[in-house]
């Protein structure tokens, strides 16, 4: 059997990846942090006519039926751009939550939009949602204190928190602080019950699932383009006479970079395959967190060796490579730290030893 992306989907890669180099997506990155999001909302619609944001929503729905592996498809790109706003929350955790859900109702109302482009929406998931405990949409002190805080919240359409076995329209709060600039964290409060009662913690725990794997898939897209950026540096950058490149220790430090992300990757699709078959809620959250965990460490291996081989000018705002840099330092917190996903595979490996 061989284990490969289809010619499609090796396209349909291709194809996003000339959507972002062509959106020039720093400057769109920088506007979206200063709360202009006009440019990333131009190329989010251009994501959506490529059919980026409906992958995962049924054709009944508005969407193309695709499964999670052409979603981490389109996420590895969208991740080795950068592109900024809720793409995580509108593309994956709310279609895969209301696709869920008993009642369809909201899924017929919203995710025709979705696909289309025409509405994003975002959530938060409470502390205490069943499994999807320290679910969190990215690095601040609200979310390491347990507060729910949803991306871009005061532009989404559709603003959700869920928490326990219940989905209630929210509001947003005051915007927190977030290491990277262009992932605009909101406090959310709970409006009005969406759906509560048996099955819906099921449902959010899915949509937890979900979402950790396309931001997966992200960190491996911005690790890539961190090493990508790293190589074509030392390869123009001189000291004693000759490019940085030509050094053992440089090579050593990037060949290591690239096997991390290398290694990353089977367990990025091997999360999305058991994610598509339907597995059990224990194999899907050990597969899915074991992805989690190897993308993020991979791209922040990347980002500091990154950071270490452009030197000072590594450390300055203005340098477009500080973009990649913030983004993988919150992605990584985000849908789940570290501690967190080690938390569920050690608790996945413990439970099948005991059975």
């Amino acid at each position: 059997m061989r284990f490969a992306l289809t010619a499609e989907q090796i396209d349909f890669a291709a194809s996003l990846r000339k959507m972002g180099e062509a959106a020039k997506t720093p400057g769109v990155v920088r506007a979206w942090g200063a709360g202009d999001s006009a440019s990333g909302r131009a190329l989010l619609s251009q994501l959506a006519e490529a059919g980026a944001l409906g992958l995962t929503i049924t054709e009944d729905n508005g969407g193309f039926g695709a499964g999670p592996v052409e979603l981490i498809v389109a996420f590895t790109e969208i991740g080795r751009a950068a592109v900024p706003g809720p793409l995580v929350e509108t593309a994956a955790a709310i279609p895969a939550l209301l696709q869920a859900l008993p009642d369809a109702a909201a899924a017929a109302e919203w995710l025709p939009q979705f696909a289309e482009g025409a509405k994003l929406g975002t959530i938060a998931i409470g502390p205490d949602a069943g499994g999807s405990a320290a679910a969190t949409a990215g690095a601040s002190a609200l979310a390491a204190s347990g507060t729910p805080v949803a991306l871009d919240a005061d532009i989404a359409d559709l603003v959700l928190l869920a928490a326990g076995d219940r989905v209630s329209l929210a509001t947003a709060g005051a915007q927190a602080k977030s290491v990277d600039a262009a992932r605009r964290l909101f406090p959310v409060t709970a409006e009005s019950v969406l759906a509560e009662g048996e099955g819906v913690g099921a449902a959010i725990d899915l949509a937890f699932d979900s979402a950790a794997l396309a931001a997966a898939a992200q960190l491996l897209g911005a690790g890539r383009a961190l090493l990508d950026t790293s190589v074509d540096y030392v390869k123009q950058r001189q000291q004693f006479g000759k490019p940085i490149g030509q050094y053992q220790a440089i090579k050593h430090h990037l060949a290591n970079v690239s096997i991390a992300l290398e290694m990353a990757q089977p367990l990025l699709y091997r999360a999305a395959l058991t994610l598509e078959a339907g597995a059990d809620a224990g194999t899907r959250a050990r597969d899915i967190s074991a992805a989690k965990l190897a993308c993020g460490e991979a791209a922040y291996q990347a980002a500091r060796i990154g950071l270490q081989v452009h030197g000072a000018i590594g450390y300055t705002a203005e340098f477009d490579l500080s973009l990649w840099l913030t983004k993988v330092t919150a992605l990584r917190s985000a849908w789940g730290t570290p501690a967190f996903h080690r938390a569920r595979i050690a608790a996945a490996l413990r439970a099948g030893a005991a059975a």
